[in-house]
Formats: structure tokens, sequence, C-alpha cells
């Protein structure tokens, strides 16, 4: 006995150490099996949420519903973060690559499709409750779900374009604006800008032009207005694999564009330099009796901006072959190194009920992706243009382009750039067509030899 006291009296700092091993070597693999079974749900501290709200109505909005989760949950509190739109894909790209990523966070299908191929989405699918499934648009699932059924974010917000007009120039000039029974055709357009574009003081310099489009990075625009045409850019071979071509529906596009800028000279050659948002200032000064291709979210800035007395008016698509238009959906997300999916996904639903979607899409000025907000009474009014707005949600198209590995590398390298030399008169539609066609080849063919498929 003795023998054995001693002995354990003189191991016994080898002893504890191994005790306190055995005791960490336990914690780390139970903390471990809980990460891969997801059981970490009783992690502590607040799920950090990432919103791109910019509109300060909206970004109330997003603190109000925050807070009532917050109040409704203390067990389960949400830090609210507020990110801005230019600065944001950086900011993810780094979060992922360094494991320091938001819980949820807010972006758009168009982008997020990348994320997914990268493999840092959790597949939201199992989550989504049957009431949320079917009020959302078909259109809007499209742009989330991967071939496998994988929902990768969950759309709530759709980024469509609208055509604006200016009632009283319209008057003065003899011209009837089209209504959803009598929509225009891009014939339509032509001659009713011939009849708006006006030199007012009689300097011999067009003040009045018939028509305006911000065509500064306009691959979105004419990526979407492309479908209209019949075209999209993007086709499938026999081979199911997709390839760019610039065929006779995206010619068309261009040619009519190209009309109205250099022949007919009745669309503004200053939207060549300019977004959307920036023809707006112009469209108020009665520079445009038309804006064509802007968001629909410009109609806040009509709302706030305008002058008393100042008329505007929302008109239906125009059409071409249809009056189909894609879409970008804006999203909310979850990454998949998440350790708490079901709670942030629990927040996502409350945030996305069919109350607040309406109260989203309407401080934001942007279509709701719920079938129930887009019927509600507030998205009827006709001062705003949502009587018009709402139903287009008929025309919502998602282009074949949705899902494609290195789309978003090509609309920066390829298209913007070649589209911008073609709208400063630099190209012609020929050599437009063969250098996209050309310089899409080299850029995509990475992104098929790495095996990727949405």
């Amino acid at each position: 006995m003795r023998r054995l006291i001693s002995w354990i009296l003189y191991y016994k700092g080898f002893i504890i150490a191994g005790l306190l091993s055995v005791i960490i070597i336990s914690f780390y693999i139970v903390g471990e099996t809980a990460k891969r079974q997801g059981t970490a749900e009783v992690q502590t501290g607040p799920l950090r949420f990432l919103s791109l709200a910019w509109q300060i109505e909206a970004v109330e909005v997003v603190q109000e519903i925050t807070a009532q989760w917050n109040r409704l949950h203390p067990e389960q509190q949400v830090e609210l973060i507020q990110g801005t739109w230019n600065a944001v894909h950086d900011f993810l790209i780094t979060g992922f690559e360094t494991g320091d990523i938001p819980d949820i966070f807010h972006y758009e299908s168009a982008i997020i499709v990348d994320f997914a191929l990268r493999d840092y989405l959790a597949d939201l699918s199992p989550y989504i409750s049957k009431e949320m499934r079917d009020d959302i648009l078909d259109v809007n699932w499209a742009s989330v779900t991967r071939s496998s059924g994988e929902v990768v974010g969950i759309p709530f917000l759709t980024a469509s374009s609208i055509v604006l007009y200016n009632p009283v120039l319209f008057a003065e000039a003899g011209v009837l604006a089209p209504t959803m029974e009598k929509p225009w055709t891009w014939d339509d357009v032509h001659a009713a800008a011939k009849k708006l574009t006006i030199d007012r003081d009689g300097d011999g310099v067009t003040d009045q032009w018939g028509a305006g489009l911000g065509l500064r990075n306009c691959a979105n625009i004419l990526m979407n207005l492309s479908i209209s045409f019949g075209g999209s850019f993007f086709y499938f071979d026999d081979q199911g694999n997709i390839e760019v071509r610039v065929a006779e529906p995206e010619k068309k596009l261009l040619g009519t564009l190209a009309k109205m800028l250099f022949v007919d000279k009745t669309m503004s050659p200053s939207g060549v330099g300019k977004s959307g948002t920036e023809m707006i200032p112009g469209f108020l000064a009665g520079n445009y009796a038309m804006v064509v291709s802007s968001g629909a979210w410009v109609r806040q800035q009509l709302v706030e901006n305008a002058e008393e007395g100042f008329q505007w008016a929302v008109m239906p698509p125009i059409k071409a072959v249809t009056q189909a238009m894609g879409i970008n959906t804006q999203t909310m997300s979850i990454p998949k190194s998440c350790t708490r999916k079901a709670v942030a996904m629990e927040f996502i639903q409350f945030l996305l009920s069919a109350e607040n979607t309406t109260r989203l899409a309407i401080s934001d000025w942007v279509l709701p992706t719920r079938k129930s907000s887009i019927a509600d009474p507030r998205l009827q009014d006709v001062a705003s243009g949502w009587n018009v707005v709402s139903k287009n949600t008929r025309f919502l198209s998602v282009g074949p382009w949705v899902g494609l590995p290195g789309y978003v590398e090509w609309k920066s390298r390829v298209a913007n750039p070649i589209l911008q030399e073609f709208f400063s008169g630099r190209i012609n539609i020929e050599e437009t067509a063969v250098r996209i066609e050309k310089e899409s080849t080299s850029v995509l063919a990475r992104y098929q030899v790495r095996g990727l498929k949405w």
C-alpha cells in the first residue's frame, strides 16, 4: 500500500496532466460533433444581419422589424449591420475567405449564384414554410433555385424596369399615351419620339428630347430588354452547353436604339455616359419626354424631388415580339458556415412575412415577390405609378444567364465595355457582335473547364 501511495504521489503531476488532456480533448470532440450535426444552435451572442436597404424609409422599416423581432425573441437577438451596395461584394468575398461572415445577408440573385457555385451558401429549402413557398412568384423562385432543388436565397424584392413619361409634354405634342390594353411597340416609340424632340428656343439646338436612356454600364438593361425581342445573348447548344451569340433578335435591339441615337436623333446622347438614376434630373427639368428602362425605384426620386405641379406617369412595357422583361431579384441568404441556420431562417421568415414584404417593397419602391403583397391596395396607387408597376408581374421573366458560371465577370469584362463603345459610336453592330462572341468565349471557357454547374 505504501508503495502504491508513493507511486501515486510521485506521478501525480503526470496523472493530473493526463486527466486534463482527456477533458480538453473530450470538449473539443463534443464541440466539433455539434458543429457537424448542426446542433450548435445553443451558441450565445446575437445573429448578425447585413442589410442593404438604402432609401431612408426602407432603412427605417428594416430597423423597426429587427427591433420587433428582438423584443419578441430575447434569447435569439439579431444585430443589424448596415451595408452599402457599392462595398458589399468585396465585404462578402473577404468574409467568406476569412470565415468572418454575417449569419444572414441581403444581396441579389445574379451575384449569389456565384457564391453558391463556390459552395459558400446554405440550402434553405428544408426551412421554407409552405405559406412562403406558395405565396412567392415562381419566376422569383426560379432565380434562386439550383437544378438540384437547392434554394440559395429567399427572394423578396424584384428589380424591374419601367418607362416614365411626361403627360404635359405628350399633350402639347398631341401624343396619346399607351395603355395596358394597347401598349406601344418600338415603332410607336419612334413615332412619338420624333414629335417630342424639339428645339424650344429656336437656337438650332435640341433642348427637348423624345427619349432618354441611361447607357453607362448597360449590360443589365440590354440583357433584360433582349428577352422582349425574342433573344437573350445566351443560347444552349446541342450538347446543353451555353454559348453567347449576338443573333438577329439582339441585333434588332441594338439597331432600334442606335436608330434613335444616331439616325433620328430622338434619344439624348447624354445618356451614353449616365446611369438610369442619373437621367432623372433631366426628366424633371423637361429635357426628356420619356425615360426608357429606368429601375422602378426611381419613382421615389420623382416624389421627393419634383417641383410642385410637375406631372409624371408610368407606361406599360414596350412591346417588341413580346412585352417580357428580365429581372433581378433581391434576396436573403445564409452562409453554409452559419452554426444557427434554423434560427437565422426563423428571422428571415419573420422579416419577410406577407405584411413586412409589402412594407419593404413600398419603402424601397420596387415590386415585392409575394402574390399577396402585389394584390395589396397600397400597391394599386395611381399617383405613384404603383397601379402600372404592380401589373407588370405578368411580364417578368428569368433569362438563361441566371446561374451561368462566369456571368458576373462576363458582364463587367466583356459586355459593358463593348456596348459602351457601340453606343459611343466607335464600332458598328457587326463589329459589336463579333467582339462580344469572341471575347465571351475566352472568358466563359475558364469556368466551363472547372465543370461548375448551377
